[in-house]
């Protein structure tokens, strides 16, 4: 060993011991929400297209961390689970589950812009975290969303909508919890899908 030179002494240490050193860590749950079922059918169709705009999600939730907050308004993160992508994208893709279940209108897409169809929709999310209060046995997941309602011919916005849901876990493990988050995300989202498409019915009337 004396007579290797320096550089490979070094390899053969790093060889030896590198799998000492190892990450042996389990690498988190990844969870995909979807929506729900529709309750019954949407109705007739409106004769309309809407573009869901790409969210906008409050300081503190935009990654695909899943947010807990505690008691003293200490905001952490669950360290074994992930969502399937960034919140704006899990959320966006919800949306646009929700709308073409829940919405009797024409036509719904994912759009960057505002200008791509008649009508657009901007949602910001508001809170989306799994909640734990003094004494409770498992959290409450607080699903709080707004919306704008807009026409892509001038920008300008029709109507605003706030629509919020919380629903407590069965249990306080994790699966438990993200059972809770999907239902207060999916009642929320068929919430603001039943206020835009009256808005837009109640629109389409005035012309």
């Amino acid at each position: 060993m004396s007579r290797l030179p320096a550089f490979a002494c070094v390899l053969l240490l790093a060889a030896c011991t590198g799998s000492l050193f190892k990450d042996k860590a389990i690498p988190p749950s990844v969870y995909l929400l979807s929506a729900g079922a529709a309750a019954g059918a949407p109705g007739p169709q409106i004769a309309a297209d809407l573009s869901i705009l790409r969210p906008r999600v409050r300081t503190g939730l935009e990654s695909d961390r899943v947010a807990i907050l505690y008691p003293d308004r200490r905001l952490d993160y669950f360290a074994d689970a992930r969502w399937s992508g960034p919140l704006d994208q899990v959320i966006h893709d919800l949306a646009v589950q929700t709308f073409l279940t829940q919405a009797a209108l024409r036509n719904v897409s994912a759009e960057s812009s505002a200008f791509g169809s008649g009508y657009w929709l901007e949602i910001e999310v508001l809170d989306f975290q799994a909640e734990y209060t003094a004494g409770a046995a498992a959290p409450t997941v607080n699903v709080h969303l707004l919306g704008r309602l807009g026409s892509a011919g001038d920008r300008r916005v029709l109507a605003r909508f706030d629509a919020s849901s919380r629903q407590t876990a069965a249990d306080n493990r994790l699966t438990a919890i993200i059972a809770a988050y999907e239902g207060a995300a999916d009642a929320t989202l068929k919430e603001i899908a039943a206020d835009v498409t009256a808005a837009i019915d109640q629109n389409l009337a005035r012309r």
